[in-house]
């Protein structure tokens, strides 16, 4: 699985990097025919509380494009609740068939 990271007007640091590889491969293992991984993170304007922001994109190829988009205080939780929420999207699409 190819997994693209995208910090939007920011660096995306190491750490925040190797957290959502981790996360995104564990995804990978559990639906092994997700082929993309896409996270583009944002931090939203005006600087409070709850202002980072995770876009997640994943493209498997017999479902298509599932996208998640979740708000959060931290890049982690945010992430965390986007691939939660695709993976519930996962689990929907595979009971359908």
């Amino acid at each position: 699985m190819e997994v693209r990271i995208q910090g939007i007007h920011f660096d995306v640091t190491r750490q925040l990097t190797d957290f959502i590889n981790k996360k995104a491969d564990k995804l990978g293992r559990r639906y092994e025919s997700i082929s993309y991984a896409d996270f583009n993170l944002t931090v939203l304007k005006p600087e409070t509380a709850m202002n980072k922001q995770a876009v997640a994109k994943i493209i498997v190829p017999h479902f298509g494009e599932l996208v998640a988009k979740k708000v959060a205080d931290s890049f982690e939780e945010a992430v965390d609740l986007a691939l939660a929420a695709i993976e519930s999207q996962l689990e929907k699409e595979k009971n359908k068939k």
